[in-house]
């Protein structure tokens, strides 16, 4: 039977499972740890603390790395960088020296390498011998990626994504797990490098298969219409399900909204009725709806998972645990849209 190391990669954890279909569920290891952007980020923090000039490599990564660099150059350390790294910071790598940091492809003289990677498969090995676990078959992994999107708004382009995969994926939900991501999605590109080919996706579109994860929700979703939300530490994510379609994407900072405002953005959502500049003059991505089908139902059932799911509390909402546990709804996601690709 083949293992999988499925890895849902966000800005605070790394949420992972090693999955194997020929043991029960409760009984396949699970793990919660700090995120890649917080472990590196500490490493930095130690060599400011020891006033070490660094020199980034690597990969596009997670930009929550980016505030620690950003503390390094306060404290008036040097920072460099080679080109591959750079875009974990930015598209228009000016903005990049425009920071005060240097490109370079080799590390200089005098300065400490830092590599930059969502996976760094030599620290995975020593955890899992330190865990007495088998090296998995494959890796699968999902991230946020804004993608590339040089002199244009990331929130603007990554709701492109959203709009090719109604149109040209059908709103498939397995179409959300890439075997080759869109050339635009540079991180989940560098990961899928990274983690030696094996399938990736987005975060949040990994949490919304996490929830079909459940039985009783795929069944109802055939039923009528239901609204599936995952609100992240720092993006939510919500989409109108029907048939075994994606009928509507929205997509929002979850720092600009309440749990009062979302829930408004929600009902409308449901409805047809909230615009994408709506949502996007909110400082949101956008929201995107085809046709909705009569059948649906207004896709009144809401489920919520995510780290911040509790921002709905009291609201006319369920709060399901894939797999019995709800911070692994993006692994459980991964290994149901390989399973729907059958």
């Amino acid at each position: 039977m083949t293992t999988t190391l499925c890895l849902d990669i966000g800005s605070g954890t790394q949420d992972v499972l090693l999955y194997s279909p020929d043991r029960e569920i409760e009984n396949c290891p699970k793990f919660v740890l700090p995120s890649p952007a917080l472990q590196i980020g500490r490493r930095i923090d130690r060599l400011r603390m020891r006033g070490e000039p660094i020199w980034l490599h690597g990969s596009n990564m997670g930009g929550g790395v980016t505030r620690f660099i950003n503390a390094h150059l306060k404290a008036g350390l040097k920072v460099a960088t080679s080109e591959g790294a750079a875009y974990t910071m930015a598209d228009d790598l000016t903005r990049v020296t425009d920071m005060g940091i240097d490109m370079a492809e080799a590390c200089p003289d005098g300065f400490t390498p830092v590599r930059l990677t969502d996976f760094d498969e030599t620290w995975w090995r020593r955890f899992f011998d330190a865990a007495e676990l088998p090296w998995p078959d494959r890796i699968a992994a999902c991230a946020q990626d804004h993608g590339f999107h040089p002199g244009q708004s990331n929130r603007m382009g990554r709701f492109k994504l959203w709009q090719t995969m109604l149109g040209e994926g059908e709103g498939r939900p397995e179409a959300l797990v890439y075997r080759t991501p869109p050339a635009m999605l540079t991180r989940l590109t560098d990961l899928q490098r990274d983690i030696g080919g094996g399938p990736v996706a987005d975060t949040g579109a990994a949490a919304v298969l996490g929830a079909l994860y459940v039985d009783g929700i795929e069944r109802l979703s055939f039923e009528r219409g239901i609204t599936l939300v995952n609100i992240g530490n720092s993006h939510l994510i919500a989409f109108l399900l029907y048939a075994g379609r994606i009928h509507g994407v929205y997509e929002q900072h979850t720092g600009c909204v309440d749990g009062e405002k979302l829930w408004a953005d929600l009902a409308a959502f449901r409805s047809g009725c909230l615009s994408f500049e709506q949502v996007f003059d909110d400082k949101g991505h956008g929201c995107l709806c085809l046709d909705l089908p009569a059948e649906a139902d207004g896709f009144a059932p809401t489920f919520v998972i995510g780290p911040r799911r509790a921002m709905l509390e009291g609201y006319d909402v369920d709060f399901p645990s894939p797999g019995g546990d709800m911070m692994l709804a993006g692994c459980f996601g991964l290994i149901k849209g390989l399973a729907m690709e059958r």
